[in-house]
């Protein structure tokens, strides 16, 4: 049986400076920056090893929510227009709706999980979180993946 990987959200300035080169020869690969690996090494000044060690390990925290598909999971009070107010948030913020799956109320409440792609946003995706949870009717917010 293999072992559950945990993660934990690390501020970069506390993380050893391999970490951050890693990340940045990413970048490097994934904008085009660098069309190899071997280039993108060299470039961020660390080993081809050291990236491959630890490149599927090391993910800047804003590329995990900004410009993929997150899933939303929100708690809403059985009450007209509510929904609504929600979409039109994401409309608003230029989050692109991809699925709605909504829930029959109970207990006065409805759970939604929206999923959305989050490329188009205007703001970060933590803004559109708060958002959503400020308004009328929401009774909690949370992201389910992305």
């Amino acid at each position: 049986m293999s072992k559950k990987p945990k993660y934990f959200i690390v501020e970069a300035e506390a993380l050893p400076e391999v970490f951050l080169k890693v990340a940045e020869a990413k970048r490097m690969l994934e904008t085009g920056e660098a069309s190899t690996v071997n280039q993108a090494t060299k470039v961020a000044g660390i080993s081809r090893s050291a990236f491959y060690k630890y490149k599927d390990a090391v993910r800047p925290f804003n590329d995990m929510l900004h410009g993929r598909i997150v899933t939303f999971q929100i708690m809403l009070k059985d009450e007209p227009g509510v929904l609504s107010s929600v979409l039109n948030i994401f409309a608003r913020t230029g989050g692109n709706i991809l699925t709605i799956n909504q829930g029959i109320p109970t207990s006065g409440c409805a759970a939604v999980t929206i999923g959305a792609e989050t490329s188009g946003l205007e703001e970060p995706v933590e803004d559109l979180m708060n958002r959503v949870a400020a308004q009328e009717g929401v009774v909690r917010c949370e992201i389910l993946a992305g």
